[in-house]
């Protein structure tokens, strides 16, 4: 009997677990977001530095749930959705906190003003997206709140089209203003980061919106 308990016990859905792992990597990654938005007000150089290993810290977190979560999916037979979903909302959920760790560190490796119209935006619009994603994947443990999700999710969709704009005006912006050469290549790339950040906010959101229509 005691065998065939143990054995019963490898089809019981861990469906807690996974959720645990999931709103703790969110949260995390809304966090980072957070803290951009703190980066790009400080003008201070050794206390962005001071606020990026902040980040970085949280990155490397959560490189480790991110990691857990691969584990529990190759050890558990019953999962609280399918296989592939849980796949792919762990992989864009990194995705969004390796994005935001980058842009962070771009903008003191090569010593950018971050006071600049560009950066500030799209760290409003990283900030805020991240903290939707953590709405919406907390959620996701009992689906009670379809409508708020919902409208999370398409919100996220709004900021990142919003983000896109901002881009193409900053890059034109850039051109036009900034006689600098090498600086028109550094801010162009912490945009392109930034950007990036918020297509990775939208792949989150386009699993979640996924695992409802499949389990709502």
């Amino acid at each position: 009997m005691a065998g065939l308990n143990s054995i019963m016990q490898l089809f019981v859905p861990k469906n807690k677990v996974f959720y645990d792992l999931f709103e703790k990597v969110a949260t995390h990654s809304a966090l980072m977001g957070n803290k951009l938005r703190a980066l790009v007000s400080e003008p201070d150089f050794d206390k962005r530095t001071a606020i990026i290993n902040q980040i970085e810290d949280l990155e490397h977190a959560n490189d480790e749930l991110t990691h857990n979560i691969f584990t529990e999916l190759g050890r558990n037979f019953i999962t609280p959705f399918d296989r592939e979903d849980i796949h792919y909302l762990a992989t864009s959920l990194d995705d969004i906190a390796d994005t935001i760790y980058a842009a962070a560190k771009k903008i003191n490796f090569y010593k950018v003003n971050p006071n600049d119209l560009g950066i500030q935006k799209l760290a409003e619009i990283i900030d805020q997206s991240a903290t939707l994603v953590k709405n919406a994947v907390t959620s996701l443990r009992d689906m009670k709140n379809l409508r708020q999700m919902t409208e999370s999710l398409v919100k996220i969709n709004s900021l990142e089209n919003q983000a896109d704009d901002v881009f193409d005006m900053s890059i034109e912006r850039l051109f036009e203003t900034e006689p600098d050469a090498k600086e028109v290549i550094k801010k162009r790339e912490i945009y392109t980061v930034m950007e990036i950040a918020t297509d990775k906010c939208e792949d989150a959101a386009n699993v979640i919106e996924s695992i409802i229509i499949k389990y709502a």
